[in-house]
């Protein structure tokens, strides 16, 4: 959980993710680099969809091996037992899924710089010159 562009600064103010009071407290900013977290107003909407597939990852991952060495079966409830172990267990994970999707989705955007001490950061559209010299434009 440490920052894409350096990769060593902290991207959470508190490293327990079931503290639900404080789960989602970010810095700003990368107390390294400087590299802003949040790209743009909005921008951890997408996360829901990193969530979801590493949910569906895990109950992928979980329903192969309970078939490997358990078995599927709805005759002795084999399944349904699945499924509540599964649900439970992905409801426990969810404080530390939605810390680990926000990391996916900004690895998405920000690439790491082994000179970041010597490069800008990433900024987005609305932030440069270019993005206000094409709207005058456009007008």
């Amino acid at each position: 959980m440490k920052c894409p562009r350096c990769r060593k600064g902290k991207m959470f103010t508190n490293s327990n993710p079931w503290n639900l009071r404080k789960t989602f407290n970010m810095y700003e900013r990368c107390p390294e680099c400087g590299q802003r977290y949040e790209l743009e107003v909005g921008f951890w909407y997408g996360t829901g969809y990193v969530s979801y597939a590493i949910d569906v990852m895990i109950f992928i991952i979980s329903f192969v091996l309970w078939w490997i060495f358990i078995g599927m079966s709805t005759s002795d409830n084999r399944f349904f037992w699945w499924m509540g172990i599964n649900c439970v267990g992905v409801f426990l994970l969810q404080p530390w899924i939605t810390r680990l999707s926000r990391v996916v989705y900004l690895y998405f955007f920000v690439k790491y710089d082994p000179d970041y001490k010597h490069t800008a950061v990433k900024k987005f559209d609305y932030e440069s010159e270019d993005y206000y010299a094409a709207q005058d434009k456009k007008e």
